[in-house]
């Protein structure tokens, strides 16, 4: 039973708080995250919310869905699960390829 959700379109000033607000009106939020860029700390314009119950996370999608908020339109479904990503560098790239004779 999913009852995470997306939502997308977020202002860029939003914050926890003021999303918890939002969705609090459709039933009990567990919890919220803005998602922010890991270097400048600026809102990415979207985020997570988690309601207590599925039916809450279904009402939430319908009453708030393609809404407008601070002059954007808000997108609201279902969160799909987070993909496992390989950790570490960058990965392989090949090298410069440097001067030769020829």
């Amino acid at each position: 039973m999913n009852k995470k959700l997306y939502v997308g379109g977020l202002p860029y000033s939003v914050t926890d708080e003021q999303l918890s607000e939002l969705f609090s009106n459709h039933g009990t939020v567990e919890s919220t995250k803005v998602i922010t860029d890991r270097y400048t700390d600026s809102s990415r314009g979207f985020g997570f919310v988690e309601m207590s119950t599925q039916q809450e996370a279904e009402s939430a999608i319908e009453a708030l869905n393609n809404t407008e908020l601070g002059g954007r339109t808000l997108t609201v479904n279902m969160a799909k699960p987070r993909e496992e990503r390989p950790r570490g560098g960058r990965g392989g790239g090949g090298g410069g390829g440097g001067y030769r004779d020829r």
